[in-house]
Parts: C-alpha cells; structure tokens; sequence
C-alpha cells in the first residue's frame, strides 16, 4: 500500500491523550520528521504535522512551502486529530494551522505542540529536531541516588532577559555557570522559559509550552546551558506556568472556535485580573497536554525540579472574584477540585 496521508498516526495512538493517560502526547502531536514506506518508491522522508482540533469544520497547513495558501489536512477517524504526511519538507520550515472553526471563521494558529518558534513579535511555528548529545550522565546518576530533603540547597532564581542583557543561551554557559558556580549556589531556577508573546509578561504568559523561548538561541542550545550547569554541579529548577495562557488570537485560546483547553463558562475560564484564559482540568486532552508538558522539560531537558506558578490561583476557585462572580464545586465548596487532583498526578508521575 502507498504511505498514509496522515503520515501513520492513527486512532489508537491518540487513545491515551483522549483519557488522560497519555504523559509524552508530544511524541505523536505536533511536528515530527519521519521516513515511511512506500510500496513503489521506497523510503521517503517528510515532516508529519498532527493537531488536536475536534470541532474544526477543517484544517488546513499554512507554510513557507506552500507560500501560506494552505493544504488540507485529514481527519483521522475518531480522533479529533488532523494529520498531514508532508513529503521533502524538514527542519527550519515555518509553519502554522488555517482551522476554520466550530464558529464558521478561519482561524490561523501556532501549533500548540511546536518544538521552536520565531522570534516575537514574529510567531510561526518551526520544524526542529534535537541532535543534542548529553553529557551529564555522571550528574543524572548522582541526582537519582541523593536524598534531596537531606541536602542543603540554595537557589539562584533568575531572569534570563534581565540577568546580562543581550545574552545567548551559549553566552550564559559561560557567564552564568561561572557566576553561580563562584557565588556558591546548589541549583539555578530559570524563570519561565517556555515561548511567549510579550516580553514584560517575564514568560508568565505562555504561548508555546513545548518551545523554549527563541529569544536566547535553538533549543538545542538550551540543552548545552543545562548541560554545563551540571557538569558545574548545579541543579535547574524551571518555572512552569500551567494555571493559565494569554487571550492572542493566534494561539491556544478558542482554538477550534470553540473553549477547547480553557473553560467556556468566564467565571472558571478568564482571569480577570490578568486577562488570561484558564486551563479546563477536567478535560482529559488538557491533562495529556499538561502532564506530557512537565514531563518533557524533565524527559528532554533534563530539568530536575518545576517550580509551579500561581499556584493558590488554580487551587481556589473564588481567587480574586467577588461573591457571584464563581462558580462552587460539587459539593459547594470553593476547592477547584479538578486542580487538585491533576497537580497530584503530576507529581505522582515526576
């Protein structure tokens, strides 16, 4: 048989993400380079784009390659799931989601599963895949025997765009490694370094949770700053921002035309305060989505500890609203319930 339009992702591989279960949804989501077979010709090598989009009437791919005007994508059989096998396409092309939405309007988004993305105020998605090869095996070893809560620590928490202006990701692992190394300190904690639109939000407002900011370099170069700091002996901590996202009409917010990783309803959905959308955490998609998300900075950058942000802000439901203004749980309490019990699940499975 010829290869599959949808670059063989089918139904079954998107179970776990439709129940919850799913903790590495980045690994069939999103952008990946991949070679199939084909029956006449062979190998043949392409990028395979998947995106979760249920209530979209389409899907189409926007990308340098097609000068912007659009292929369709497939729908993979009850999944919610377009998929698009793109043959001779690879790393660095930019790319975005046409989805004409559940609300009859074409709607062109980032990919929510995007590995790198331009910089801002620019914001296409790329194609990118790590050839970093590690070299902290000696750290990761000692980190898996210490007794963490019997060994003192010191934290340098820092602001990567503030520290030294101007700075790369390949600058700092000289600069910062040497600087903290001498102050003496056991771990670094990075403010947030997922991408975001709006450099003054300090990365507190997330557009690419599965991008680090381009601000600095490649996410390869990332890896190296981690790296370096463990071979110094120094712990990273990264601040992780999974109680809400920006309102940018060209990322997660309505991402199908409809509320599909936020709440519909405003009084659990927008933060007022902040103008934000916040996470629906009874939605198994947007757990898959979450989990994975901790996991892959740990899996894949080998960061050794989140440190979650606005924390009393997912816990609470009447968090800064008046009376009225909340909506109460089952049992008519003001725990978010749903919060609590996916923050347990993150930390169970870290």
């Amino acid at each position: 048989m010829a290869h599959d339009q949808a670059g063989g992702l089918t139904g079954w591989d998107l179970e776990g993400f439709h129940n919850g279960g799913d903790t590495e949804v980045w690994r069939r989501l999103g952008a990946h380079t991949v070679t199939l077979h084909d029956d006449e010709r062979g190998e043949i090598t392409g990028t395979r784009f998947a995106v979760w989009a249920p209530n979209a009437q389409a899907v189409r791919l926007n990308a340098d390659f097609n000068w912007w005007t659009g292929d369709a994508m497939q729908l993979i059989p009850g999944s919610g799931v377009w998929g698009l096998f793109v043959e001779g396409v690879g790393e660095g092309t930019l790319y975005k989601y046409n989805i004409l939405g559940a609300d009859g309007q074409w709607h062109e988004k980032v990919d929510p599963m995007a590995f790198f993305a331009e910089q801002a105020p620019a914001n296409s998605s790329i194609v990118y895949t790590s050839k970093y090869i590690w070299d902290d095996a000696e750290w990761m070893k000692k980190r898996a025997e210490a007794n963490l809560l019997q060994s003192p620590m010191s934290v340098y928490e820092v602001h990567l765009g503030g520290w030294r202006k101007h700075k790369s990701y390949l600058d700092l692992a000289e600069e910062l490694v040497s600087y903290v190394k001498w102050q003496g300190y056991t771990h670094v904690e990075f403010m947030p370094l997922a991408e975001h639109p709006f450099e003054p939000s300090w990365g507190y407002q997330v557009s690419g949770y599965f991008s680090p900011t381009s601000r600095f370099g490649k996410p390869d170069d990332l890896r190296y700053l981690i790296d370096r700091l463990h071979q110094a002996g120094i712990g990273v901590i990264m601040d992780w921002v999974p109680g809400h996202f920006p309102k940018d009409d060209w990322a997660l917010g309505r991402f199908d035309g409809t509320a599909l990783y936020e709440h519909a309803d405003p009084r659990q959905g927008e933060h007022m305060d902040w103008g934000t959308y916040i996470f629906n955490y009874g939605r198994n998609e947007v757990k898959s989505f979450l989990v994975s998300n901790a996991l892959y900075w740990i899996k894949e950058f080998h960061v050794d500890g989140l440190r979650v942000d606005a924390v009393a802000s997912m816990l609470y439901l009447d968090y800064s609203r008046e009376e009225g203004q909340w909506v109460p749980n089952q049992y008519g309490g003001r725990e978010n319930l749903e919060a609590i019990d996916f923050l347990r699940y993150v930390n169970r499975h870290l």
